[in-house]
């Protein structure tokens, strides 16, 4: 199987192994045969593959829906209100475009999720907001 020699003390050594067998190895050493029995058994290491699956359900998306009738609009990245297209009271429909977000130099539209009656609002223009702050609710 395999050849080896080894230099201990001055001494030259050929050491040849024969075969190995779950914990047994025989080995031949300057001609001189042993069998030699280790400790614990060899163990091999699997290296797991994960292999991805296409799934087979359908790429559309999940719609939840929500048994509350209110309704908010948050910022979805920091920036500043540059136009507010509603007040209290203003009547939209889903998709309508409520506000122009400006954030990194870009003016980003913000739209509305759903439809229905403007009950607060809470940026004014030049205002800055966090991502995540409530800035209309809608009901």
């Amino acid at each position: 199987m395999k050849n080896f020699t080894f230099k201990i003390n001055e001494n030259n050594y050929s050491a040849k192994i024969l075969s190995h067998e779950d914990n047994i190895i025989d080995i031949e050493v300057n001609g001189t045969s042993y069998s030699v029995k280790m400790k614990e058994d060899i163990k091999t290491k699997k290296t797991p593959t994960f292999v991805r699956t296409p799934s087979k359900s359908s790429a559309e998306p999940v719609k939840i829906k929500s048994t509350s009738t209110k309704t908010t609009i948050t910022a979805p990245i920091p920036g500043v209100v540059f136009i507010l297209n509603v007040k209290v009271g203003d009547v939209i429909k889903e998709n309508d475009q409520v506000m122009i977000l400006e954030a990194m130099k870009m003016e980003n539209s913000i739209a509305a999720e759903k439809g229905g009656t403007v009950t607060a609002v809470h940026v004014a223009v030049g205002q800055q907001v966090l991502q995540g702050d409530v800035m209309i609710e809608i009901e």
